[in-house]
């Protein structure tokens, strides 16, 4: 039951976007940009984004080598490097939107670490180099082998390291907080605990059902347009959508005294990823060990990845050194058959921008940007 003035001035608006991500909000904001007198409305459900906006590791990155060389066997070097340009130009566009202190942007450096089963993608880096020079206007690659003792790293694992010269690293949280703070100063609106249950398309609207926590309703409001940002969870509003979830396993250690490197790290085609932050070391990954278990939407831990997480950081990372665990969480990513996104039209009223395949960082806003494109087309 709602009252009369409920009815009046919260039931309709000219844009709503579902979902409160780094593509949801960079839609909203885009929007409210463009359309400064039209009303902009931002639903999301938890109290916090709920894929892995705010759950990530904070890497500002377009992709290590073995990840783009691992991406040739299946796809152009084209479509590979678009795809490399593409994040590029997001975090571009990021960077230039909400400034470098306000994300808490900085460029510590980005590495990779080369097993001996991988040692032949060192041979493989001036035709990588080659092929991205276009984009990056320098080696995008370098050897760095000499810098595996300085950074503490075991020898039995890193047999070589990569410097990914393109490369920086940022705080989630102040990202997240930074387009928060813009999309309500633009005029945004933006409602938590708002779950959109469905929604019906008219001749001259869109109806979106909304669930009251409070009052156990439907709340049933009207705009004329609707745009999902919902990444891995956009089944529930577009059930034929190619979107398969992928959750993502994250650690994070009390400060280790001693620590000897900082900036960010990939190793294994990119499967795992950690970082220095505040002194601690951030390590995530191994959804590989477990494709099918992990294409959930559920953020409970897989207690397997979580030991392989610790025994690597041991073995790998931290070989000889005292660490301690202080906290453990996961996050929702989705994947498809290729990692471009999908930016689409599905009526004149009905846009979407989700599948953003582990790099929301990187490709949310410029995704976002040609989703707000799309209604002009």
């Amino acid at each position: 039951m709602f009252s009369y003035w409920e009815q009046q001035s919260f039931s309709h608006y000219d844009h709503i976007v579902v979902g409160a991500g780094i593509v949801g909000l960079c839609v909203a904001i885009g929007l409210k940009d463009r359309y400064p007198n039209a009303s902009v409305l931002v639903l999301e459900r938890g109290l916090l984004p709920t894929g892995a906006s705010t759950r990530n590791a904070g890497f500002a990155c377009m992709g290590s080598a073995t990840e783009l060389l691992d991406d040739l066997q299946h796809a152009s070097e084209t479509e590979v490097v678009g795809l490399f340009e593409a994040r590029k130009k997001g975090l571009h566009r990021l960077r230039n939107m909400l400034g470098d202190v306000r994300i808490g942007y900085r460029e510590n450096g980005g590495y990779e670490l080369i097993s001996d089963q991988e040692e032949e993608v060192m041979d493989k880096l001036d035709h990588l180099n080659k092929l991205l020079q276009p984009v990056t206007g320098k080696d995008a690659f370098k050897p760095a082998d000499d810098k595996i003792a300085e950074f503490g790293f075991a020898g039995a694992y890193s047999k070589a390291l990569i410097e990914n010269t393109c490369e920086g690293e940022l705080n989630s949280g102040m990202m997240m907080r930074a387009l928060m703070d813009m999309a309500a100063q633009c005029g945004v609106e933006v409602k938590t605990g708002a779950e959109v249950l469905g929604f019906d398309e008219g001749d001259k609207q869109v109806f979106v059902r909304v669930k009251d926590p409070f009052r156990a309703d439907v709340w049933l409001l009207s705009c004329n347009t609707l745009n999902i940002s919902t990444n891995a969870f956009t089944k529930q509003l577009l059930p034929d959508v190619d979107v398969t979830p992928g959750r993502g396993q994250v650690l994070v250690t009390h400060p280790v005294p001693g620590l000897k490197f900082k900036g960010i790290y990939h190793f294994d085609k990119g499967y795992y990823y950690f970082r220095e932050i505040d002194g601690r070391v951030l390590f995530g990954g191994g959804r590989n060990l477990d494709f099918e278990g992990e294409q959930t939407t559920e953020f409970e831990l897989n207690s397997l990845i979580q030991i392989d997480l610790e025994q690597k950081l041991a073995d790998i990372i931290l070989p000889g050194m005292h660490f301690e665990v202080a906290q453990r969480w996961a996050g929702i990513m989705a994947f498809g058959p290729n990692k471009y996104p999908i930016v689409k039209a599905f009526s004149p009223r009905v846009f979407g921008a989700f599948r953003m395949g582990g790099m929301g960082v990187a490709l949310g806003s410029e995704t976002a940007r040609q989703l707000v494109d799309l209604h002009q087309a």
